[in-house]
């Protein structure tokens, strides 16, 4: 066949090659400007390719989109296009400038399943999300900058390998959020039950991101997507001090608020 492209001719890749990782933002649609610029003021590493998902909740309905919502429909879509990463930032999740830097460098190391962030909680006084344990407050054996195992970690700043995914999303029901139809891969918790042993009625309340840490380790979701190893691991997430994020407030407060964060200071990081 006689080639009639010209010299000069461009010539157009008609398949999206942009499969790496999508940044999957839940979000009600106002946005701080200490938000905007974090976020477009990250440092990007050269030839780095990335798709954005901005999904748009209703914090104040649950017959609207809730949190939870908004990362099923995330997550199902980093599945169903055939993502290899997700990474999840909130909107009210203030990214350092080197964040991407970071995520950058653990796809490469490709090691590690769960790989999150650090931040606190919006209150006073803050505490950091990281956890080691259930009912039982933050963990604190730690100083910034150390990366730390744990089985809980928030889902504000955090990457996550799509094959994780894609094994809860075989798993998990269909049903609507709004006029979407999506997979329960995230649920917020909100039950109440009888323990026959204890003898006593519980509540079951909580976020979606611990109950999301939790169902992926009691239903050997590590093994079913590949990571074996991370089985066997009492404390299976990674949790990086180092991706230091701020918690901030419609009011522009950012948490924490009142140096809680010195606690997890090395002595000698300390400005004397």
């Amino acid at each position: 066949m006689e080639n009639k492209l010209k010299a000069g001719t461009l010539i157009k890749n008609l398949e999206d090659s942009t499969r790496r990782i999508m940044m999957g933002i839940p979000m009600t649609g106002l946005l701080r400007s200490e938000w905007v610029l974090a976020r477009y003021g990250q440092v990007i590493p050269c030839n780095w390719g990335m798709v954005e998902f901005y999904q748009f909740i209703d914090q104040w309905s649950p017959l609207k989109h809730t949190v939870a919502d908004a990362r099923n429909i995330i997550a199902c879509a980093a599945v169903e296009k055939g993502f290899e990463w997700l990474f999840f930032v909130d909107h009210d999740v203030v990214l350092p400038p080197s964040t991407i830097l970071y995520i950058n460098d653990q796809m490469h190391r490709n090691d590690v399943p769960v790989y999150s962030g650090l931040y606190f909680t919006q209150s006073k006084p803050s505490e950091p999300l990281i956890y080691r344990g259930r009912g039982n407050s933050h963990f604190k054996g730690w100083k910034l900058g150390q990366k730390v195992w744990v089985d809980g970690v928030p889902m504000g700043c955090t990457l996550i390998n799509v094959r994780l995914l894609k094994a809860l999303y075989d798993e998990s029901e269909e049903y609507m959020a709004g006029a979407t139809k999506t997979r329960r891969i995230f649920i917020t918790p909100r039950s109440t039950y009888y323990d026959p042993e204890k003898m006593g009625w519980f509540n079951s309340t909580g976020t979606e991101d611990l109950q999301w840490c939790t169902r992926v380790m009691e239903g050997d979701f590590f093994t079913k997507a590949g990571w074996p190893k991370f089985a066997k691991k009492k404390y299976p997430f990674l949790l990086d001090t180092a991706i230091f994020c701020k918690h901030i407030d419609w009011s522009g407060v950012q948490y924490p608020a009142e140096g809680e964060e010195g606690e997890y200071v090395k002595i000698k990081d300390r400005i004397k």
